[in-house]
C-alpha cells in the first residue's frame, strides 16, 4: 500500500468527542470545557499548552458540537485582513437570535502584535465571533489584558504515556495504512521520552520508523507484515539519541548536582551539569526557575545582586528560548557558583514561620497600629509612635514585635560578601541583639 501524503497525527484526530485522549482534568464531568462539549454552547477562550497536546484538536471537536462555522488561521501567515474578512462573514446572517455560530481558531495566537490582537475586541466583545486562541505561551505576558478579559483560559498538560500508548495503539488498530503491519514496541517507555508528550510528535515518528522497519522485514503472503520498532529505528525516525527522563531520578539527581554544584561554589562543576541538562533536553525555564530560588536561598545579602541577575536570566531565556538562552544560562550559573554564600535571609523566614504558627494570636502594639478614624485615635492606636526619619542615623529605639516575641532575633547575618556590611550596622543599631562573639574580634 503507498504511503499516505497526510501525515499519520492528522489522519487520526478524532471526528467524536468520545476518541478525544488526554486532558482528563479538563474534561472531567461538570467541568466548563465538558459543559462546552456536552452542549455546544461555546464561549470565547484560549487554550494554552505545549505542542502536541490536543489544543487544535479539542477546538475542532467544540466548533463541530455546536455545528458552528469554522475558520481557522495561523498566526504565523495571517494579519489583520484575513480576521476583517472572517469577521465580515461571520456578521452575514446574523439577524436572528439563534443564527449559526462562527468560531474563529487561531493557532499560536500568542504571535499575533497589539494591533492585530485589537482587531478582534470588539467582534469578540458582541459574540459576532467565538474566538478560539492555541499558543503554547503564557497568555499572561503574550495576549493584551483586553483580549484576556474576554477569553476564558484553559490549560492543557503535556500527554502521559498511558496517553500516549492509547494513542498509538489506536492508530495501530484504526489507520487503513498502519494496519497492515504487525507492528512490536519492545520499549514503551523509552518511545515516550522521545515523544516527550507530544502526541503529534509521537504518531509522525512512529510512522516514519515502522516505513524504516519494514523495509528490512520480510512478509507471508495473507499475513500482516512484522516489523519491530528497535532503538536503533526510533533514533533514526526521531532523529536524535534518547533524551533522559524529565520525570525520573536521573533528572532529578542532575538538577540536585546542579544546585549544590552552584551552593558549594564550584562553577566548573555548576556548568557541566548545566550543559547535561541542556543536552537532555531539560525546559530551560526550569533550570533559570532553579537558579532564582538558590539565588535567595544559598546567596541572598551576602550578594543581593544575585538575586536580580537570576530573575533576569529567568526574563531572558523567556524570551529569547533555545539555543542562545544556554548562554544566558550559563553566565547566571557560573556568577552564582562564584558569589559569596548565606542562607541567613532563609533560616530567619523559617524561623519566624515556626513562630508565626505557633503564636499567631500576638496582637500589634499599639504604637505601630493605623490609626484611620477617631475611634482608633481614641484607643491609642498609633500613640507614641516615632517617625524614624526624625531621628539621628534614620534610627529610633522602639519596640517592633509583640511584646511576647520581643527578644527573638531571627535574622542572624553572616561575614559573608555584603552581608557583612549589614551585621556591622546592625550590631551598631541594636548592640543588645549581636553581642560581641569571638568571630567579632
Amino acid at each position: 500500500m503507498q504511503w499516505p501524503r497526510q501525515p499519520l497525527a492528522e489522519r487520526m484526530r478524532p471526528q467524536d468527542p468520545q476518541d478525544y485522549i488526554g486532558q482528563t482534568e479538563l474534561l472531567a464531568a461538570d467541568q466548563p470545557l465538558r459543559d462546552m462539549l456536552e452542549t455546544g454552547e461555546l464561549r470565547s477562550l484560549l487554550l494554552w499548552g505545549p505542542p502536541g497536546s490536543g489544543k487544535t484538536t479539542l477546538a475542532r471537536l467544540l466548533a463541530q458540537r455546536a455545528d458552528a462555522r469554522f475558520f481557522e488561521l495561523s498566526a504565523v501567515s495571517a494579519g489583520v485582513k484575513d480576521l476583517r474578512e472572517i469577521i465580515a462573514q461571520a456578521r452575514e446572517g446574523q439577524d436572528g437570535l439563534f443564527a449559526q455560530t462562527t468560531v474563529l481558531f487561531i493557532d499560536e495566537i500568542h504571535r499575533f502584535n497589539k494591533a492585530q490582537q485589537d482587531a478582534l475586541l470588539h467582534s469578540v466583545e458582541i459574540g459576532e465571533v467565538v474566538l478560539m486562541g492555541a499558543t503554547t505561551e503564557n497568555p499572561s505576558f503574550e495576549v493584551i489584558p483586553a483580549l484576556l478579559s474576554r477569553c476564558q483560559v484553559f490549560v492543557l498538560k503535556a500527554h502521559q504515556p498511558a496517553d500516549l500508548q492509547a494513542l498509538l495503539q489506536r492508530a495501530l488498530k484504526e489507520d487503513s495504512w498502519m494496519k497492515q503491519f504487525e507492528v512490536e514496541i519492545p520499549d514503551w517507555n523509552a518511545l515516550a521520552l522521545y515523544a516527550g508528550g507530544d502526541g503529534r510528535t509521537l504518531l509522525n515518528r512512529v510512522e516514519i520508523a515502522v516505513q524504516l522497519a519494514a523495509r528490512n522485514s520480510k512478509s507471508t503472503e495473507g499475513q500482516k507484515k512484522q516489523v519491530v520498532l528497535s532503538p536503533q529505528i526510533l533514533e533514526k525516525a526521531f532523529q536524535r539519541p534518547l533524551p533522559y527522563d524529565k520525570s525520573g531520578e536521573e533528572h532529578y539527581n542532575i538538577a540536585s548536582a546542579l544546585i549544590k554544584s552552584v551552593r558549594g561554589s564550584d562553577p566548573d562543576a555548576a556548568v557541566y551539569w548545566l550543559a547535561r541538562m541542556l543536552e537532555g533536553g531539560e525546559d530551560p525555564l526550569f533550570i533559570a526557575r532553579r537558579l532564582v530560588i538558590l539565588a535567595s536561598e544559598d546567596i541572598g545579602n551576602a550578594e543581593p545582586y544575585a538575586l536580580t541577575l537570576a530573575t533576569a536570566c529567568y526574563q531572558a531565556v523567556h524570551a529569547v528560548g533555545m539555543p542562545e538562552a544556554r548562554i544566558i544560562l550559563s553566565q547566571a550559573t557560573t556568577y552564582l557558583a562564584s558569589c559569596p554564600k548565606s542562607n541567613a535571609a532563609y533560616k530567619a523566614v523559617e524561623q519566624a514561620l515556626s513562630d508565626a504558627r505557633k503564636f499567631r494570636d500576638q496582637p500589634v502594639p499599639l504604637h505601630l497600629r493605623n490609626a484611620k478614624s477617631k475611634l482608633m485615635k481614641d484607643l491609642n492606636y498609633g500613640k507614641g509612635y516615632q517617625y524614624s526619619h526624625n531621628y539621628e542615623d534614620h534610627f529610633s529605639e522602639q519596640q517592633f514585635l509583640p511584646d511576647t516575641l520581643r527578644d527573638r532575633v531571627y535574622y542572624q547575618p553572616t561575614e559573608q560578601g555584603r552581608e557583612k556590611q549589614l551585621k556591622a550596622r546592625l550590631k551598631y543599631m541594636r548592640p543588645e541583639r549581636y553581642p560581641e562573639t569571638d568571630s567579632d574580634v
